[in-house]
This record gives structure tokens, sequence and C-alpha cells, in this order.
């Protein structure tokens, strides 16, 4: 299975899925192939947001899109997320299926009236009679000096929602696959993605096929810990799993890919053949999803635990400017080894 697999650079992919011939590209341009097939497909989508026709259109995921369909398709807005958010969910509510994008994850505060009060609660307030199929694009992750107002990673508050989905693809095959299924569904789904991972290259097949919302996938085989890795973080862990194994430790990588609803069986499969839970999030610890998780666990399978869980995840700071101090703020394959050897320690 070939899109289990994921790709840091270009060569990885040729040293291994290219030379049998099969076609990769990047996070970005399974964004941007996806939403293209979808605007040809139906009529009713649109995409709208601060930016999508721009040159650099959405670090390319919107590319040329607009000049492909018309800018009353791939529309520019303006700076107003609230407003421009209800429209949006109005034009959901009568047939249309708009895809929003908000370029950061920060300015979806903006919104948040309307997506909590509104996209996420109609469908239960009417007794299923409105639906409100919306898929809101947001970006997260570290940038160059973004900052406490420009790299926040909310995921955990959108999971808090009852009524909303979430996704997290880490790879491009399951960014065009969630995507599709996103956009069918007949309900807001809140689609995140992590910037550092848009130039990571993996196969995608150039046909439509869609990832199933709410079923995660095992990256990596191992007997000895399970890390749960979230985004961003599944390369990381897949970057401490090749470390740890000259060391004889045998590491199994669960990505989630859907965080709300979350694939808990697939989780406690895995924990219950390894005995020991590392969670990789790409938030902070208090009230996150690192922390749902363990609870999930300790709810459902304390028996099962040989050590107690560890969470590595963002410090409960605002995000820094500095480099320097960046380098110290965001956790990655080192801090994920070191929790893997604590949970194997543990008495």
């Amino acid at each position: 299975m070939p899109w289990t697999r994921v790709y840091i650079n270009k060569d990885d992919f040729e040293n291994t899925l290219a030379r049998d011939g099969l076609r990769g590209i990047t996070y970005r341009e399974a964004l941007r192939e996806t939403q293209s097939a979808l605007l040809k497909k139906d009529k009713r989508i649109f995409i709208l947001g601060e930016g999508v026709n721009d040159s650099g259109g959405i670090f390319g995921t919107t590319a040329g899109l607009a000049k492909e369909f018309g800018k009353d398709r791939v529309m520019d807005i303006p700076v107003a997320e609230n407003a421009l958010t209800g429209i949006a969910i109005g034009a959901a509510i009568c047939g249309m299926r708009p895809i929003f994008v908000h370029m950061r994850m920060d300015f979806l505060l903006m919104a948040m009236d309307q997506i909590i009060n509104h996209a996420a609660k109609w469908n239960y307030m009417t007794g299923g009679r409105v639906n409100v199929p919306i898929v809101i694009r947001s970006i997260i992750g570290r940038g160059w000096g973004s900052a406490a107002q420009h790299s926040q990673a909310l995921h955990s508050l959108f999971v808090h929602i009852p009524g909303l989905k979430v996704v997290m693809p880490s790879t491009p095959y399951d960014a065009k696959g969630l995507l599709i299924s996103a956009v069918e569904d007949a309900n807001p789904v809140i689609f995140i993605e992590h910037r550092w991972v848009y130039d990571y290259i993996g196969y995608v097949p150039p046909d439509v096929y869609k990832v199933p919302v709410g079923k995660g996938i095992v990256r990596r085989q191992g007997k000895d810990v399970t890390v749960v890795a979230v985004s961003q973080m599944v390369y990381e862990a897949i970057k401490a799993a090749d470390s740890l194994q000259s060391e004889n430790i045998d590491i199994e990588i669960v990505d989630p890919r859907t965080i709300k609803p979350l694939d808990e069986e697939l989780i406690l499969d895995s924990l219950r053949k390894t005995g020991r839970l590392v969670i990789a999030d790409v938030g902070c610890k208090t009230g996150g999803l690192g922390s749902h998780i363990a609870a999930v666990v300790y709810e459902k399978a304390f028996s099962c635990l040989k050590a107690p869980v560890e969470i590595v995840c963002l410090p409960d700071t605002p995000t820094p400017a500095s480099p320097v101090l960046e380098e110290a703020y965001y956790p990655g394959k080192e801090e994920i080894m070191a929790s893997v050897k604590r949970a194997i320690h543990a008495k």
C-alpha cells in the first residue's frame, strides 16, 4: 500500500516508489489538483478566501484556479472573516458547496460565532432538515518568525464543538482523498493543513478517490511503543523510528488523519499490542488533543498500559518570534525519542 508511506524529499520518493512508475506530487500540488477536479465536476462548488486568486495562491494551493474557472467561482474577499464566513454558510444552506480558505488559523477566531453557533448547529436545530455542507480550510504551523498571532495550532478548540468534523491530513495522498470526502460531506468540516508539509512528496493517483473521514491509519508497524502522531508530527515520528531502530526499539506509528471523529479503536488496538503510548501533537497540552487522546486511553484501556502516557506537544506559552526561541519551543524527533525511552524504562 504505497499511500501509507510519506517522503520528506524528492530523493526519498525517487529511490522508492518512483522507480516503480508510481506518481508522486507535493502536498500543495495535491490540494490544487483536487480543488481543480472538484470545480470541474460540480458547479455548486466555489472557493473563497483572502488571497485565493493572488499569484501565490495560498502557498500555491489555489494558484491559477481563478484564471481557470473565473473569479465568480474562485473569489478573493475583503478582510471581514466573520461576515464572509456567514455568507459562505448561507450559501451552503441554500445548496452550494463552498470551500472557504482561511490562510491562517489565528484569524478563524474572528469567525467563531458563525462556525460554532451557526454552521455547527443548524443540522441539529432543524432536526436534520437543514444541512451546511461547507469546508473550511485553515493553515497552522511554524513559519519564519510568525510568532504568537500568525502560527497558532488551535485544532483542539474545534474538536470541542459538537456538529463539527475536523481532519488533519499529513500526506499528499490523504490531503486529496480527505478533501474530496470533506466537500461531499453534508455538514461542516474543518480541514487543517500544516505549512511545513506543503513541499513533502507522496504517491497520489490522478483519479478521484476518497479517504473516509473518521478513519486513521498505521503508518509503521511496531511492537514496543505506540506513537500517535498528528499532522506534521507524523514525519518527526518517522525520523524518530528510524533512529530508534539502531537501539533495537521498535515503535508503531498511528496517524489519526481525522481528529473528530477520532478513530479510537485503531489507537486502542495498537496500544493493546504495545502497552505503551506516546502522543505527538502540534498544539499545546492543556485542554489539547494529546490530553483528550490520553483521557480516551485511560477510560477505555487503562489495564493495557505498562507505563504512563507520554505527551509531546508545544509548551503552554505564546509562540515566540526569535529563531533561537522557536528552536526551543517546537518539539520534534528528539522529544519523541526521549518520551519513547521514558515509556520503555518506566517502572
